[in-house]
């Protein structure tokens, strides 16, 4: 059963793309939930079903969309603790643990954030036509901290625009083995799929990759470790790991991009998630979460130093 039909009258003096029509005027939905609704057959223009993303409509027309309801997910929910720092009608901000891979794929059908948390948001409305969280950035498998999670289109798409504008700001520390080349830097190398390893990413030469770009900044120095901020301005899998490895001073515990015989003792790498500053919709200010160390790797730290 349908949730809402909505209609619209092409303006005076218009022409345009159905979708891009749409789009415009339906800002909680995504394009490509729009497109998807139009494939289906969910929009009529007129008496006539259409279903090219491409049409064009005229002035004058008038343009009913039809949105269903959110289907339940395929997933199976999974009562899994999570450690939500703080939710509210939009989103939620979770602290990851290492070890739990963010969405379902390959090799992971279930024990994910994803699966965890449709067992505990129960007012997700859902993305995509689906009873689901909206994933907007991911962390590695063992790396830890902050992750969003949007409970609807609308802010799926604010998250994805912040994202993309580069105005959500996160801060991540890391352990990495000797020390970087200067106390503060900035690493711009493209990155892109390893022709080697498939599963794996490498830094390549201008032209062959995206785009990427690292700052840092040293805030302690041990004898053979440092510990350093981290501030990825873009969002390339495995980016910082990659960028640290690339200047020579590989994190702690990344048998894939670092050292195969961990310099210390850790059953993970030691990289965190520790701050993510936002802004919710409406507001003008962002608000910024913050993380503590995992208790393993503030083991690490206390025993650096001597405690």
């Amino acid at each position: 059963m349908a949730e809402l039909i909505r209609s619209f009258v092409v303006p005076a003096g218009q022409s345009d793309r159905l979708d891009k029509f749409l789009v415009e005027r339906l800002p909680d939905l995504s394009r490509s939930r729009i497109q998807g609704l139009i494939k289906d057959g969910h929009v009529k223009v007129g008496d006539d079903q259409i279903l090219k993303t491409g049409h064009i409509v005229e002035a004058g027309d008038e343009i009913f969309i039809e949105i269903p309801e959110a289907l339940p997910s395929a997933l199976i929910p999974e009562d899994i603790p999570l450690d939500i720092i703080y939710e509210n009608d939009d989103l939620v901000i979770v602290n990851k643990p290492a070890g739990m891979v963010v969405h379902p794929g390959a090799g992971h059908y279930s024990g994910t954030l994803v699966h965890a948390a449709l067992a505990a948001i129960p007012d997700l409305e859902g993305i995509g036509g689906e009873e689901r969280p909206g994933i907007v950035h991911r962390l590695d498998k063992e790396t830890s901290g902050l992750i969003l999670l949007a409970k609807n289109e609308k802010t799926h798409r604010w998250l994805q625009d912040q994202f993309r504008d580069r105005t959500i700001k996160k801060v991540y520390l890391a352990l990495v083995d000797g020390k970087p080349p200067t106390p503060v830097g900035r690493v711009e190398a493209e990155i892109a799929r390893d022709p080697s390893h498939r599963k794996q990413m490498a830094v390549v030469s201008a032209g062959r990759g995206r785009t990427a770009v690292t700052e840092y900044k040293t805030l302690e120095q041990f004898e053979r470790h440092t510990l350093i901020e981290v501030h990825p301005l873009t969002g390339r899998t495995h980016q910082i790991r990659l960028h640290l490895a690339f200047l020579g001073c590989p994190i702690v515990g990344d048998t894939i991009y670092g050292r195969k015989a961990p310099t210390i003792e850790l059953n993970r790498h030691f990289l965190h998630a520790a701050k993510i500053s936002v802004r919710f919709p409406g507001e003008k200010e962002p608000c910024t979460f913050e993380a503590p160390l995992p208790a393993e790797l503030q083991t690490v730290l206390d025993n650096l130093r001597g405690k």
